[in-house]
């Protein structure tokens, strides 16, 4: 049996498990035409057959080709799906804030997207499913609130290098694997453009330094670029704020997050 096909296995297993448990028996997955949300997608199929809907989110900025990709990729695998345009919401903000910026505008619009899935989730009486990949959760590279929130994610151990290889396995189209990674939050928006190095190079570094837990030294011995290392610390530490849930101040002898620690799924 070859890793993916056994990581598969797993994540399927992980799924039906993980959400069941809840009580609840459907998921939802937002569909960008991206790499992340259609392995996420094909896999929750794998798990929940029709108890699954993918929900497409497009915006004045997304591109068509990620809407094609997105259809295709329903066609392939015969997964449900719905339209839920954002267009609206982010044209009035728009005019409502003339000052706004890229950055801001992507995250209102990831934002705007995953208050639309949960209220989607609240009607269909189902589970978000995550879609960030342990590459952007490492950096912080994610809305908090926004593409950062779910209620189980199947893929945040998985590198973005190796998410690709898993979509290969799964089937997806060449024509997703092989387009520039990008969130489409704005126009020519693309994710190794922004983190100025490809993920190929980022995973790399980031599996010695995080897997294999290595000093920033060992790491460069590697032969590591030092400049990509440090940025990559750097964001590392200075996002983890997003990996955890809200600090809650102390004041009680027992307090969430402190001493009131039970599993997450415990029952009477």
């Amino acid at each position: 049996m070859s890793k993916y096909s056994q990581i598969t296995d797993y994540l399927t297993l992980f799924l039906d498990t993980e959400v069941r448990k809840t009580g609840i028996n459907r998921v939802v997955v937002g569909l960008s035409g991206g790499l992340d949300s259609a392995v996420v997608a094909v896999l929750a199929h794998k798990a929940f057959q029709d108890d699954l809907l993918c929900v497409k989110m497009p915006s004045q900025y997304s591109s068509k080709s990620s809407l094609d990709d997105a259809d295709e990729l329903c066609r392939d695998f015969n997964l449900n799906a719905v339209t839920c345009s954002i267009s609206p919401m982010l044209e009035a903000y728009e005019k409502m804030n003339p000052d706004l910026d890229n950055l801001r505008k992507g995250n209102f619009s990831s934002r705007m997207r995953m208050s639309t899935l949960f209220d989607i989730s609240a009607r269909e009486n189902a589970l978000v499913l995550g879609t960030s990949n342990k590459s952007e959760l490492m950096l912080g590279y994610g809305t908090l609130y926004g593409d950062l929130a779910s209620a189980v994610n199947p893929i945040g151990d998985l590198y973005k290098s190796e998410v690709f290889e898993l979509a290969r396995y799964l089937g997806v189209s060449k024509s997703i694997i092989q387009k520039p990674p990008s969130a489409d939050l704005w126009d020519g928006q693309s994710d190794e453009d922004d983190l100025g190095y490809t993920y190929a190079e980022l995973d790399a570094a980031m599996k010695l330094y995080v897997d294999e837990r290595l000093s920033r030294e060992e790491v460069i011995e590697q032969g590591i670029d030092e400049v990509m290392l440090d940025m990559i610390i750097k964001k590392i530490f200075r996002n983890h704020f997003k990996r955890k849930m809200p600090v809650i101040a102390k004041l009680t002898s027992r307090t969430l997050g402190h001493d009131f620690n039970y599993p997450r799924d415990i029952t009477l």
